[in-house]
Protein backbone atom coordinates (compact mmCIF):
# COMPACT_ATOMS: atom_id res chain seq x y z
CA UNK A 1 0.00 0.00 0.00
CA UNK A 2 1.41 3.35 -0.93
CA UNK A 3 0.37 6.76 0.37
CA UNK A 4 -0.74 9.75 -1.55
CA UNK A 5 1.98 11.74 -3.26
CA UNK A 6 3.49 14.90 -1.16
CA UNK A 7 3.74 18.61 -2.87
CA UNK A 8 7.04 19.87 -2.63
CA UNK A 9 6.68 23.09 -1.00
CA UNK A 10 6.26 22.81 2.86
CA UNK A 11 4.31 25.24 4.72
CA UNK A 12 5.70 26.59 8.03
CA UNK A 13 4.58 24.91 10.96
CA UNK A 14 1.84 26.83 12.07
CA UNK A 15 -0.20 26.65 8.73
CA UNK A 16 0.68 22.71 9.00
CA UNK A 17 -1.12 22.33 12.64
CA UNK A 18 -4.02 24.64 11.85
CA UNK A 19 -4.88 22.41 8.69
CA UNK A 20 -4.67 19.20 10.68
CA UNK A 21 -6.95 20.51 13.11
CA UNK A 22 -9.22 21.00 10.51
CA UNK A 23 -8.74 17.85 8.38
CA UNK A 24 -9.31 15.78 11.90
CA UNK A 25 -12.35 17.44 12.74
CA UNK A 26 -13.72 16.73 8.91
CA UNK A 27 -12.33 13.49 8.84
CA UNK A 28 -11.77 12.06 12.38
CA UNK A 29 -15.31 10.62 12.72
CA UNK A 30 -15.61 9.60 9.41
CA UNK A 31 -12.16 7.18 10.03
CA UNK A 32 -13.40 5.78 13.30
CA UNK A 33 -16.98 5.32 12.13
CA UNK A 34 -15.23 2.95 9.06
CA UNK A 35 -12.96 1.30 11.52
CA UNK A 36 -15.32 0.74 14.57
CA UNK A 37 -17.73 -0.35 11.44
CA UNK A 38 -14.87 -3.06 10.54
CA UNK A 39 -13.61 -3.94 13.92
CA UNK A 40 -16.60 -3.19 16.14
CA UNK A 41 -17.84 -1.00 18.51
CA UNK A 42 -16.00 -2.88 21.38
CA UNK A 43 -12.07 -1.51 19.65
CA UNK A 44 -13.90 1.93 19.87
CA UNK A 45 -10.72 3.26 21.85
CA UNK A 46 -8.11 1.56 19.30
CA UNK A 47 -10.41 3.10 16.57
CA UNK A 48 -9.23 6.39 17.98
CA UNK A 49 -6.23 5.54 18.80
CA UNK A 50 -5.43 4.68 15.09
CA UNK A 51 -6.99 7.91 13.55
CA UNK A 52 -5.02 10.24 16.47
CA UNK A 53 -1.74 8.58 15.07
CA UNK A 54 -2.69 9.18 11.68
CA UNK A 55 -2.76 12.66 12.76
CA UNK A 56 0.26 12.90 14.34
CA UNK A 57 2.43 11.33 11.95
CA UNK A 58 1.02 14.16 9.42
CA UNK A 59 1.82 16.90 11.63
CA UNK A 60 5.95 15.16 12.07
CA UNK A 61 6.35 14.68 8.15
CA UNK A 62 3.97 17.25 6.52
CA UNK A 63 6.51 20.15 7.81
CA UNK A 64 9.80 18.00 6.26
CA UNK A 65 8.26 16.89 3.28
CA UNK A 66 4.98 19.02 2.38
CA UNK A 67 1.76 18.58 2.42
CA UNK A 68 -0.04 16.26 0.38
CA UNK A 69 -1.99 16.61 -2.94
CA UNK A 70 -5.13 15.07 -1.34
CA UNK A 71 -4.26 15.69 2.24
CA UNK A 72 -7.69 13.57 3.62
CA UNK A 73 -6.83 10.87 1.37
CA UNK A 74 -3.39 10.97 3.26
CA UNK A 75 -4.90 10.87 6.67
CA UNK A 76 -7.29 8.11 5.44
CA UNK A 77 -4.45 6.08 4.25
CA UNK A 78 -1.85 6.50 7.05
CA UNK A 79 -5.16 5.35 9.62
CA UNK A 80 -5.71 2.27 7.56
CA UNK A 81 -2.08 1.08 6.89
CA UNK A 82 -2.16 1.40 10.78
CA UNK A 83 -5.42 -0.42 11.19
CA UNK A 84 -3.60 -3.19 9.62
CA UNK A 85 -0.26 -3.21 11.18
CA UNK A 86 -2.26 -4.22 14.57
CA UNK A 87 -4.40 -6.30 12.58
CA UNK A 88 -1.05 -8.63 12.01
CA UNK A 89 -0.43 -8.26 15.72
CA UNK A 90 -3.31 -9.67 17.00
CA UNK A 91 -3.60 -13.83 16.18
CA UNK A 92 -7.22 -13.65 16.65
CA UNK A 93 -7.36 -12.15 13.18
CA UNK A 94 -5.13 -13.90 10.95
CA UNK A 95 -7.94 -16.19 9.51
CA UNK A 96 -9.97 -13.43 8.32
CA UNK A 97 -6.99 -11.31 7.33
CA UNK A 98 -7.30 -11.50 3.90
CA UNK A 99 -10.94 -10.12 3.67
CA UNK A 100 -10.44 -7.47 6.08
CA UNK A 101 -7.57 -6.15 3.91
CA UNK A 102 -10.04 -6.28 0.82
CA UNK A 103 -12.38 -4.74 2.79
CA UNK A 104 -10.30 -1.30 4.10
CA UNK A 105 -8.66 -1.64 0.31
CA UNK A 106 -11.91 -1.34 -1.18
CA UNK A 107 -13.53 1.37 1.27
CA UNK A 108 -13.54 4.92 1.06
CA UNK A 109 -13.11 7.28 4.11
CA UNK A 110 -14.77 9.76 2.10
CA UNK A 111 -17.86 8.21 0.35
CA UNK A 112 -20.42 7.94 3.07
CA UNK A 113 -23.66 8.76 0.95
CA UNK A 114 -22.42 5.72 -1.60
CA UNK A 115 -22.05 2.66 1.02
CA UNK A 116 -24.04 -0.06 0.97
CA UNK A 117 -26.70 -0.05 3.82
CA UNK A 118 -25.53 -2.48 6.48
CA UNK A 119 -29.37 -3.80 6.50
CA UNK A 120 -31.83 -2.80 4.27
CA UNK A 121 -34.46 0.01 5.68
CA UNK A 122 -32.44 0.92 8.31
CA UNK A 123 -29.60 3.70 9.27
CA UNK A 124 -27.02 3.65 6.25
CA UNK A 125 -25.05 6.36 7.21
CA UNK A 126 -21.37 5.00 9.33
CA UNK A 127 -21.57 8.00 11.60
CA UNK A 128 -25.30 8.32 11.99
CA UNK A 129 -24.68 4.50 13.16
CA UNK A 130 -22.60 4.87 15.02
CA UNK A 131 -24.18 7.38 17.00
CA UNK A 132 -26.79 5.26 17.48
CA UNK A 133 -24.07 2.68 19.20
CA UNK A 134 -22.80 5.18 21.27
CA UNK A 135 -26.40 5.93 22.28
CA UNK A 136 -26.78 2.28 24.28
CA UNK A 137 -29.28 2.77 26.44
CA UNK A 138 -26.94 0.64 28.73
CA UNK A 139 -24.10 3.30 28.35
CA UNK A 140 -24.42 5.86 31.32
CA UNK A 141 -27.06 8.70 29.72
CA UNK A 142 -24.48 11.44 30.81
CA UNK A 143 -21.96 9.92 28.58
CA UNK A 144 -23.98 9.25 25.30
CA UNK A 145 -23.92 12.11 23.77
CA UNK A 146 -20.15 12.99 25.40
CA UNK A 147 -19.10 9.92 23.78
CA UNK A 148 -20.41 10.54 20.84
CA UNK A 149 -19.28 14.12 20.25
CA UNK A 150 -15.33 13.14 21.52
CA UNK A 151 -15.28 10.30 19.06
CA UNK A 152 -17.31 11.38 16.20
CA UNK A 153 -17.02 15.10 16.00
CA UNK A 154 -13.83 15.47 17.03
CA UNK A 155 -15.03 17.34 20.14
CA UNK A 156 -12.58 18.18 22.79
CA UNK A 157 -12.65 17.44 26.63
CA UNK A 158 -13.19 20.83 27.01
CA UNK A 159 -15.51 22.01 24.26
CA UNK A 160 -17.96 18.76 26.14
CA UNK A 161 -17.66 20.61 29.14
CA UNK A 162 -18.29 24.09 27.75
CA UNK A 163 -21.61 22.14 26.12
CA UNK A 164 -22.82 20.84 29.61
CA UNK A 165 -21.50 23.95 31.56
CA UNK A 166 -19.03 21.45 33.58
CA UNK A 167 -15.67 20.45 34.26
CA UNK A 168 -13.26 19.18 31.88
CA UNK A 169 -12.35 16.07 34.72
CA UNK A 170 -16.25 15.68 34.37
CA UNK A 171 -16.19 14.56 31.23
CA UNK A 172 -13.12 12.58 30.85
CA UNK A 173 -14.54 10.35 34.00
CA UNK A 174 -17.40 9.78 31.43
CA UNK A 175 -16.07 9.20 28.82
CA UNK A 176 -13.88 6.93 30.48
CA UNK A 177 -17.23 4.99 31.89
CA UNK A 178 -18.41 4.74 28.31
CA UNK A 179 -16.07 3.15 26.77
CA UNK A 180 -15.45 0.58 30.09
CA UNK A 181 -18.92 -0.05 29.76
CA UNK A 182 -18.83 -1.17 26.14
CA UNK A 183 -16.13 -3.00 26.42
CA UNK A 184 -17.37 -5.22 29.39
CA UNK A 185 -21.17 -5.46 27.34
CA UNK A 186 -19.70 -6.37 24.06
CA UNK A 187 -21.85 -3.55 22.34
CA UNK A 188 -22.39 -3.93 19.14
CA UNK A 189 -23.65 -1.95 16.15
CA UNK A 190 -27.70 -2.24 16.64
CA UNK A 191 -30.52 -0.03 15.73
CA UNK A 192 -33.18 -1.02 18.03
CA UNK A 193 -36.83 -1.15 17.37
CA UNK A 194 -39.88 0.18 19.43
CA UNK A 195 -39.78 1.77 23.31
CA UNK A 196 -35.45 1.69 23.11
CA UNK A 197 -35.65 3.12 19.61
CA UNK A 198 -37.13 6.35 21.22
CA UNK A 199 -34.80 6.37 23.88
CA UNK A 200 -31.67 6.43 21.99
CA UNK A 201 -33.18 9.05 19.51
CA UNK A 202 -33.67 11.68 21.94
CA UNK A 203 -29.55 10.96 22.63
CA UNK A 204 -28.82 11.15 19.02
CA UNK A 205 -31.04 14.42 18.93
CA UNK A 206 -28.87 16.10 22.05
CA UNK A 207 -25.45 15.15 19.73
CA UNK A 208 -26.62 16.53 16.70
CA UNK A 209 -27.87 19.54 18.44
CA UNK A 210 -24.53 20.19 20.47
CA UNK A 211 -22.80 19.74 17.41
CA UNK A 212 -24.62 22.34 15.11
CA UNK A 213 -23.90 24.76 18.50
CA UNK A 214 -20.15 24.48 18.84
CA UNK A 215 -20.54 25.36 14.77
CA UNK A 216 -22.75 28.15 15.46
CA UNK A 217 -21.12 29.54 18.61
CA UNK A 218 -17.89 27.94 19.31
CA UNK A 219 -16.31 27.52 22.54
CA UNK A 220 -12.83 28.55 21.37
CA UNK A 221 -10.25 29.24 18.80
CA UNK A 222 -9.76 32.29 16.47
CA UNK A 223 -13.26 32.26 14.87
CA UNK A 224 -16.66 32.63 15.85
CA UNK A 225 -18.19 30.04 13.84
CA UNK A 226 -17.18 26.82 12.62
CA UNK A 227 -19.31 26.43 9.27
CA UNK A 228 -18.27 22.95 8.82
CA UNK A 229 -19.99 21.72 12.22
CA UNK A 230 -23.25 23.12 11.20
CA UNK A 231 -23.24 21.91 7.58
CA UNK A 232 -22.40 18.35 9.09
CA UNK A 233 -25.18 18.80 11.62
CA UNK A 234 -27.33 19.53 9.43
CA UNK A 235 -26.65 17.11 6.75
CA UNK A 236 -26.72 13.62 9.49
CA UNK A 237 -29.86 15.41 10.74
CA UNK A 238 -31.66 15.38 7.50
CA UNK A 239 -30.61 11.80 6.98
CA UNK A 240 -31.82 11.10 9.98
CA UNK A 241 -35.01 12.81 9.11
CA UNK A 242 -35.12 10.55 6.29
CA UNK A 243 -34.94 7.03 7.63
CA UNK A 244 -38.17 5.81 8.94
CA UNK A 245 -36.29 5.37 12.48
CA UNK A 246 -35.45 9.19 12.57
CA UNK A 247 -39.04 10.24 10.42
CA UNK A 248 -40.10 11.88 13.68
CA UNK A 249 -41.56 15.00 14.56
CA UNK A 250 -38.67 16.07 16.97
CA UNK A 251 -35.93 15.40 14.45
CA UNK A 252 -37.74 17.43 12.04
CA UNK A 253 -38.29 20.56 14.39
CA UNK A 254 -34.61 19.95 15.35
CA UNK A 255 -33.67 20.34 11.44
CA UNK A 256 -35.98 23.43 11.43
CA UNK A 257 -34.02 25.16 14.28
CA UNK A 258 -31.25 24.30 12.87
CA UNK A 259 -31.93 25.49 9.01
CA UNK A 260 -33.37 28.96 10.60
CA UNK A 261 -30.25 29.47 12.11
CA UNK A 262 -28.03 28.48 9.47
CA UNK A 263 -29.77 30.78 7.11
CA UNK A 264 -28.01 33.73 9.27
CA UNK A 265 -24.80 32.16 9.67
CA UNK A 266 -22.78 34.69 7.05
CA UNK A 267 -24.25 37.92 8.86
CA UNK A 268 -22.84 37.64 12.00
CA UNK A 269 -19.37 38.40 11.81
CA UNK A 270 -18.00 41.27 10.17
CA UNK A 271 -15.44 40.74 7.41
CA UNK A 272 -12.67 40.79 9.91
CA UNK A 273 -14.51 38.49 12.10
CA UNK A 274 -15.91 40.69 14.68
CA UNK A 275 -19.13 39.63 16.15
CA UNK A 276 -22.27 41.35 14.55
CA UNK A 277 -24.78 41.43 17.39
CA UNK A 278 -28.55 40.77 15.77
CA UNK A 279 -29.62 44.41 15.65
CA UNK A 280 -26.43 45.09 13.84
CA UNK A 281 -26.66 42.53 11.90
CA UNK A 282 -27.52 42.46 7.34
CA UNK A 283 -30.77 40.78 7.33
CA UNK A 284 -30.17 40.93 3.16
CA UNK A 285 -28.14 38.20 3.38
CA UNK A 286 -30.26 35.66 5.52
CA UNK A 287 -30.55 32.32 3.12
CA UNK A 288 -34.15 32.48 2.17
CA UNK A 289 -34.21 30.01 0.99
CA UNK A 290 -33.08 27.92 4.41
CA UNK A 291 -35.50 29.70 6.10
CA UNK A 292 -38.07 28.41 3.71
CA UNK A 293 -36.80 24.70 4.40
CA UNK A 294 -37.02 25.34 8.34
CA UNK A 295 -40.33 26.88 7.96
CA UNK A 296 -41.77 23.48 6.03
CA UNK A 297 -40.22 21.33 8.41
CA UNK A 298 -41.10 23.65 11.44
CA UNK A 299 -44.06 22.73 10.19
CA UNK A 300 -43.93 19.27 9.73
CA UNK A 301 -42.89 19.16 13.15
CA UNK A 302 -46.65 20.47 14.28
CA UNK A 303 -48.09 16.92 12.87
CA UNK A 304 -47.01 14.87 15.80
CA UNK A 305 -48.79 15.69 18.47
CA UNK A 306 -46.00 16.31 21.01
CA UNK A 307 -44.08 19.48 22.07
CA UNK A 308 -40.18 19.33 22.54
CA UNK A 309 -37.65 22.07 23.49
CA UNK A 310 -36.84 21.82 19.48
CA UNK A 311 -40.04 22.59 18.93
CA UNK A 312 -40.15 25.93 20.72
CA UNK A 313 -36.39 26.52 19.81
CA UNK A 314 -37.53 26.64 16.58
CA UNK A 315 -40.34 28.68 16.70
CA UNK A 316 -38.08 31.14 18.66
CA UNK A 317 -35.60 31.18 15.46
CA UNK A 318 -38.71 31.00 13.25
CA UNK A 319 -39.80 35.04 14.85
CA UNK A 320 -36.10 36.24 13.91
CA UNK A 321 -36.39 34.47 10.46
CA UNK A 322 -39.33 35.86 9.97
CA UNK A 323 -38.86 39.79 11.01
CA UNK A 324 -38.48 42.17 8.59
CA UNK A 325 -36.06 44.14 10.73
CA UNK A 326 -34.83 44.09 13.91
CA UNK A 327 -37.46 46.93 15.36
CA UNK A 328 -39.99 44.24 14.02
CA UNK A 329 -39.01 41.26 15.99
CA UNK A 330 -42.27 39.74 17.77
CA UNK A 331 -40.40 39.80 21.22
CA UNK A 332 -43.46 39.58 22.84
CA UNK A 333 -43.95 35.90 20.95
CA UNK A 334 -39.91 35.32 21.96
CA UNK A 335 -40.58 35.06 25.55
CA UNK A 336 -43.71 33.45 25.71
CA UNK A 337 -42.15 30.62 24.10
CA UNK A 338 -39.02 31.21 26.40
CA UNK A 339 -41.67 31.02 29.21
CA UNK A 340 -42.72 27.13 27.89
CA UNK A 341 -39.44 26.15 27.28
CA UNK A 342 -38.41 26.86 30.45
CA UNK A 343 -40.86 24.38 31.77
CA UNK A 344 -39.72 21.69 29.45
CA UNK A 345 -35.81 22.73 29.83
CA UNK A 346 -34.70 24.62 33.16
CA UNK A 347 -30.86 24.46 32.11
CA UNK A 348 -29.26 27.48 33.55
CA UNK A 349 -28.60 28.53 29.25
CA UNK A 350 -32.66 28.89 28.69
CA UNK A 351 -32.91 31.06 32.22
CA UNK A 352 -30.11 33.41 30.72
CA UNK A 353 -31.62 33.30 27.21
CA UNK A 354 -35.72 33.88 29.01
CA UNK A 355 -34.15 36.81 30.83
CA UNK A 356 -33.07 38.50 27.99
CA UNK A 357 -36.33 38.39 26.22
CA UNK A 358 -38.22 39.82 29.52
CA UNK A 359 -35.73 42.73 29.06
CA UNK A 360 -36.97 43.35 25.62
CA UNK A 361 -40.51 43.27 26.72
CA UNK A 362 -40.31 44.94 29.68
CA UNK A 363 -36.89 46.84 30.11
CA UNK A 364 -33.33 45.76 31.49
CA UNK A 365 -34.99 46.84 35.20
CA UNK A 366 -37.17 43.53 34.52
CA UNK A 367 -34.60 41.99 33.12
CA UNK A 368 -32.06 42.18 35.89
CA UNK A 369 -35.00 40.70 38.20
CA UNK A 370 -35.55 37.49 35.91
CA UNK A 371 -31.35 37.04 36.34
CA UNK A 372 -31.62 37.30 39.87
CA UNK A 373 -32.97 34.04 40.59
CA UNK A 374 -30.98 32.56 37.52
CA UNK A 375 -27.31 33.97 38.68
CA UNK A 376 -26.40 31.18 41.47
CA UNK A 377 -27.59 28.17 39.20
CA UNK A 378 -24.75 26.02 38.79
CA UNK A 379 -22.30 26.70 36.10
CA UNK A 380 -23.63 30.33 35.70
CA UNK A 381 -20.89 31.66 37.95
CA UNK A 382 -18.28 30.72 35.35
CA UNK A 383 -19.89 31.53 32.17
CA UNK A 384 -18.92 34.70 30.57
CA UNK A 385 -22.05 35.53 28.62
CA UNK A 386 -24.37 35.68 32.44
CA UNK A 387 -21.74 39.19 32.93
CA UNK A 388 -22.30 40.05 29.42
CA UNK A 389 -25.97 40.34 29.27
CA UNK A 390 -25.92 41.66 33.46
CA UNK A 391 -23.43 44.11 31.67
CA UNK A 392 -25.75 45.13 29.15
CA UNK A 393 -28.53 45.81 31.23
CA UNK A 394 -26.32 47.91 33.88
CA UNK A 395 -25.66 49.93 30.64
CA UNK A 396 -29.40 50.46 29.45
CA UNK A 397 -29.71 51.91 33.17
CA UNK A 398 -26.77 53.95 33.15
CA UNK A 399 -25.24 52.28 35.86
CA UNK A 400 -21.88 52.81 34.13
CA UNK A 401 -20.04 51.40 36.92
CA UNK A 402 -21.66 48.20 37.27
CA UNK A 403 -22.09 47.74 34.23
CA UNK A 404 -17.94 48.37 33.30
CA UNK A 405 -17.49 45.31 35.91
CA UNK A 406 -19.93 43.11 34.66
CA UNK A 407 -17.76 43.66 31.50
CA UNK A 408 -14.60 42.97 32.74
CA UNK A 409 -15.93 39.94 34.41
CA UNK A 410 -17.35 38.44 31.11
CA UNK A 411 -13.86 39.34 29.53
CA UNK A 412 -11.80 37.51 31.86
CA UNK A 413 -14.03 34.94 31.47
CA UNK A 414 -14.26 34.37 27.14
CA UNK A 415 -12.05 32.64 25.47
CA UNK A 416 -13.01 33.35 22.26
CA UNK A 417 -11.24 36.17 20.98
CA UNK A 418 -13.98 37.61 18.75
CA UNK A 419 -16.19 37.94 21.85
CA UNK A 420 -13.14 39.36 23.57
CA UNK A 421 -12.81 41.60 21.18
CA UNK A 422 -16.10 42.75 20.93
CA UNK A 423 -15.96 42.58 25.38
CA UNK A 424 -13.28 45.06 25.15
CA UNK A 425 -15.13 47.75 23.13
CA UNK A 426 -18.33 47.47 25.14
CA UNK A 427 -16.17 47.99 28.63
CA UNK A 428 -14.38 50.86 26.48
CA UNK A 429 -17.63 52.24 25.73
CA UNK A 430 -18.91 52.17 28.91
CA UNK A 431 -15.74 53.24 30.53
CA UNK A 432 -15.76 56.18 28.06
CA UNK A 433 -19.57 56.99 28.84
CA UNK A 434 -18.68 57.05 33.06
CA UNK A 435 -15.91 59.55 32.29
CA UNK A 436 -17.95 62.05 30.23
CA UNK A 437 -21.04 61.94 32.41
CA UNK A 438 -21.56 65.00 35.03
CA UNK A 439 -21.02 64.64 38.59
Amino acid sequence: MTQPEHQSDALPAGEISQLTEHLFRQESGKLVSVLTGLFGIERLQMAEDVVQEALVRALQTWPYYGIPKNPAAWLTQTAKNLALDLLRREKVFHEKQAAIITFIEQRSGHADDGDPPLFEGEIKDDRLRLMFACCHPLVPQESQAALALKTLCGFSPREIATAFLTSDAAIEKRLVRARQRIRELDLRFEIPAGEELASRLDSVLQTLYLLFNEGYKASSGESLIREELCYEAIRLTILLAEQPAGDQARTHALLALMLLNAARLCSRTDPDGNLLRLKEQDRSTWDQSMIARGMLHLAQSAGGGEMTAYHLQAGIAACHGAAKDYESTDWQQIQSLYDQLSKLDDSPIIALNRAVAVGKVHGPEAGLKALASVQERAGLKSYHLLYAVLGEFEAQLNHTEAAAEHFRKSLALAELKSERRFLLKRLQETETRSVAAPE
